[in-house]
């Protein structure tokens, strides 16, 4: 695959979303606040992680080439995301072990997106966005985990 220039727009605000993780993390600096970023660092974890899952089916799901275990990498994030919320859905121990598993996760979604690549199925533009986006959302995501 060539490898068109990313669109700036692209570039820009996949950047900007580690922004809400960010604020997440700082907001935990406060006994207030702790929380509430805790808690909206968890969701938004969960909701990039979905959203890496659709970004994969819409790449199996558009090239015929693309291998079957595709299909089983692109919804393995929601699931993921779900069984990350069973904890605080039945009151036991959250969200420490919740932000683990996701930062975990997110770390490891680059492995996907590594083999997208060598198959040419993304070109190397959006990798190199993708090998900044997943480390740095799973770090951010497993330092709120120690906070």
């Amino acid at each position: 695959m060539s490898a068109a220039p990313l669109p700036r727009m692209a570039a820009v605000l996949g950047l900007a979303g580690l922004l809400p993780q960010i604020a997440a993390v700082l907001a935990t600096f406060s006994e207030a606040d702790r929380f509430i970023g805790l808690a909206a660092g968890y969701f938004y974890a969960a909701l990039i992680l979905s959203f890496l899952g659709g970004l994969w089916w819409g790449v199996a799901a558009s090239r015929k080439e693309a291998p079957e275990w595709l299909y089983v990498a692109a919804v393995a994030p929601s699931l993921i995301a779900f069984a990350s919320g069973i904890p605080w859905m039945n009151g036991t121990t959250w969200p420490g072990p919740s932000l683990v598993l996701l930062g975990i996760a997110l770390l490891l979604s680059i492995l996907v997106d590594r083999a997208l690549f060598q198959l040419g199925l993304i070109d190397k533009n959006l990798l190199g966005l993708r090998l900044i986006l997943s480390p740095g959302l799973g770090a951010l995501t497993l330092l709120l985990a120690t906070r």
